[in-house]
C-alpha cells in the first residue's frame, strides 16, 4: 500500500451516510499553546507588530489563539439568537446554513443569520439530492474568474451535476451525467481536490433490456471528478462478475477503492492503477468523442458521461481484512486500523492493529464493558496528532500510539487523558439484607446510558480553536437537558460549559457544529420536521 502520511479512511456498513472524513496533511500539529502569552492584551500588541521571534505561529494563528481564550472566558456567554424550522433537511458547511434541499442559503457569520440567496423553485424531480462546498485553493491560478469564488458542487434528482456560486446561487457549470443509472450521493475523495458521485444500488428486479446492455450485474457506478479546473477523471462500475457476487457496497477515498462484501470482508484497491489499466477511452467534458461508433458530446443530453472504466478481470487488492458490519478505519502514524473481529463474541470490542502485518498493538484491545442501549464508538482523531478517541456513555478516552523498543510488540496504545461524565462514582450496593437477616441480591443493574444520568452523545473537534466539543445530556422529568462542553484538546481540561435552551430528545437525530464564536444545533423530529438553533458568543461586562 502506498505510504501517504495522515491518511484517514472510514468504512461502515452504511456507506450512504454523509459522515465526511477529513484529510489531515502535514507533520505533527503545532500546538496553539507553544510559547503562548497568557495575557490577551500582550497578544494583541504582538499581533500588531507582526513578528513572533519565539513562536512558529503566524498572524492568523495568533488571532485564533486570542479568540479561543475569549470563547472560554467566564464572562463570554452563548445566547440563542436564531431558530428556524424546515420540512426538508438542513445542512451546514463553513459558515453557511442550507435549507430547501440546498436551494436557500443563510450566512451564519453575522450577529444573526442573514439570507445570502434563494434559488427559484423547481419541480421535485430536479431537486438537489446532495452537495459539497468547494473553496478555491490558495496559490493556484485559473483561467476563469468564477473559479476563484467558493461554489457548491451539487447533484440533482434528474442526473445533472451543477456548480453553483456560493455567494449568489447562480449556476456556473452544469453537466449531464446520463440516464443509465441514477446518481444520488456526493463525497470527497481528496478534500477540495477530487470528489466522487455514487449511484443508487441496482434494483433487485433486473429488466431484460438491462441484461442485454450488460448492466445486470453492475451494483453501482462511481464517477470521479477534479474540482478546479473542473474535469472528469473517470466513471468506474462495480460489477459483481468481477468483484464477487457477495459485494454489497463500494466507495473511493484518498485514491483508494474500498469494496465491501456481505461476509464482512473489506478490500482496498488502487483507483489510479485501475483507471490506468482498464480505462477504455479518456473523456473530456464539453468535447466530442466517438462512442460505440457514434459521435457524441460528453456531458450533454442525451449522451451524458458514459462508464469509461470497465474491468475485465479481478484486480489484485492492496489490503483485505474481515470485520463486523464492514466497520473499518485507517489512521495513525505509522498506519494502523481499527476493527471489531468478525465473530459474535467480539461484539462491542475493538482491535487496533498495524497495517503492515496485522499485528495487534500492545493494549490494543479496547473493551469498556459498558451496559447500555447505545454502543460505544471509536475513531481516529481528526487533528494531526494521529490519536484515537474512544467514547462510551460516561467516559471519553483520548489514546495515543507509541512506538516500543526491545519489546515483543512494536507499538503500544497509551491513554493521553480521559473525560468523565458528572455522575456518582460510588459503587451501589446490589445486596440488601432484610430485617429478618435474609440476603436479597438484585439481578438487574442500571444502564450506563440511563436517561437520568449525564450521558455523552456527540464529540466533535473544532480545529481552528483547538477545542474538543462534547455534548452531554441528562433527562429531567419529561425533558432532556443538554449542555456543550469545550475541552482543551491537548489535556482534556474543561474550559467552558454552554447550556442549550431547547429540550434534547434522545430519540431524535441531532447534529452539533461549533465554528469559532458560533454554535449550531440541527435537530430532526418525526414527520420530517427539522429545526436549526444558532447560538452566538456575547461578552458580558465583568461585575
Amino acid at each position: 500500500m502506498p505510504h501517504v502520511h495522515g491518511l484517514k479512511i472510514q468504512v461502515s456498513g452504511d456507506m450512504n451516510s454523509h459522515e465526511r472524513t477529513p484529510l489531515n496533511k502535514g507533520c505533527t500539529r503545532v500546538s496553539l499553546r507553544t510559547s503562548i502569552v497568557k495575557n490577551i492584551c500582550s497578544q494583541i500588541c504582538r499581533r500588531s507588530q507582526g513578528s513572533f521571534p519565539h513562536s512558529g505561529c503566524d498572524i492568523s494563528r495568533i488571532n485564533l489563539s486570542i479568540l479561543s481564550k475569549l470563547v472560554c472566558e467566564k464572562n463570554s456567554l452563548f445566547h440563542n439568537v436564531w431558530t428556524k424550522h424546515s420540512k426538508s433537511a438542513i445542512n451546514y458547511a463553513k459558515g453557511r446554513i442550507y435549507f430547501d434541499n440546498f436551494r436557500c442559503c443563510y450566512n451564519s457569520l453575522a450577529a444573526k443569520p442573514q439570507q445570502v440567496y434563494k434559488m427559484p423553485a423547481c419541480p421535485k424531480v430536479e431537486k438537489i439530492e446532495d452537495a459539497l462546498l468547494c473553496e478555491s485553493p490558495v496559490g493556484e491560478s485559473f483561467t476563469q474568474p468564477s473559479e476563484y469564488t467558493p461554489s457548491l458542487i451539487a447533484v440533482t434528482g434528474h442526473n445533472w451535476l451543477l456548480r453553483i456560486s456560493a455567494n449568489t446561487g447562480d449556476v456556473i457549470d452544469k453537466v449531464y451525467l446520463g440516464s443509465y443509472r441514477k446518481f444520488r450521493y456526493i463525497t470527497w475523495d481528496v478534500p477540495q481536490e477530487t470528489f466522487v458521485l455514487k449511484s443508487l444500488h441496482k434494483k433487485t428486479v433486473v429488466e431484460p433490456q438491462e441484461q442485454i446492455d450488460s448492466g445486470g450485474s453492475v451494483l453501482i457506478y462511481l464517477a470521479v471528478f477534479r474540482v478546479l479546473p473542473f474535469a472528469l477523471v473517470g466513471v468506474l462500475e462495480i460489477d459483481k462478475k468481477i468483484f464477487g457476487a457477495n459485494v454489497t457496497d463500494a466507495m473511493i477515498c484518498q485514491g483508494i477503492l474500498i469494496v465491501m462484501h456481505s461476509i464482512g470482508l473489506v478490500r482496498l484497491y488502487s483507483f489510479e492503477r485501475l483507471s490506468e489499466q482498464f480505462m477504455k477511452q479518456k473523456l473530456v467534458i464539453g468535447q466530442t468523442c466517438i462512442w460505440k461508433g457514434e459521435t457524441r458530446t460528453v456531458g450533454e443530453p442525451p449522451f451524458g458521461i458514459p462508464c469509461n472504466i470497465t474491468l475485465t478481470e479481478r484486480p489484485p487488492f492492496l489490503f483485505e481484512v474481515s470485520c463486523q458490519d464492514n466497520a473499518f478505519q485507517v489512521g495513525g502514524y505509522p498506519w494502523h486500523y481499527i476493527i471489531t473481529p468478525n465473530k459474535k463474541k467480539y461484539k462491542g470490542i475493538y482491535h487496533i492493529r498495524s497495517m503492515d502485518d496485522h499485528s495487534l498493538a500492545k493494549n490494543g484491545i479496547r473493551d469498556i464493558k459498558c451496559c447500555s442501549l447505545e454502543p460505544d464508538w471509536i475513531h481516529f482523531h481528526t487533528d494531526a496528532s494521529e490519536r484515537i478517541i474512544h467514547v462510551a456513555p460516561d467516559q471519553i478516552s483520548v489514546l495515543r500510539l507509541k512506538e516500543l523498543h526491545n519489546d515483543s510488540f512494536q507499538y503500544q496504545v497509551t491513554e493521553d487523558y480521559s473525560i468523565l461524565a458528572c455522575r456518582d462514582r460510588e459503587e451501589k450496593n446490589h445486596v440488601t439484607i432484610t430485617s429478618s437477616g435474609r440476603i436479597v441480591k438484585r439481578r438487574i443493574s442500571q444502564l450506563d446510558d440511563d436517561p437520568e444520568k449525564e450521558t455523552f452523545k456527540i464529540v466533535v473537534y473544532e480545529d481552528e480553536l483547538d477545542l474538543l466539543t462534547v455534548v452531554a445530556v441528562t433527562q429531567a422529568d419529561t425533558e432532556g437537558n443538554a449542555h456543550v462542553d469545550l475541552h482543551c484538546n491537548d489535556t482534556g481540561t474543561l474550559l467552558k460549559k454552554i447550556a442549550l435552551r431547547e429540550s434534547w430528545d434522545v430519540t431524535h437525530s441531532h447534529a452539533i457544529f461549533f465554528d469559532r464564536d458560533t454554535l449550531i444545533h440541527i435537530e430532526e423530529r418525526p414527520n420530517r420536521n427539522f429545526y436549526c438553533y444558532v447560538y452566538k458568543m456575547q461578552c458580558e461586562s465583568a461585575e
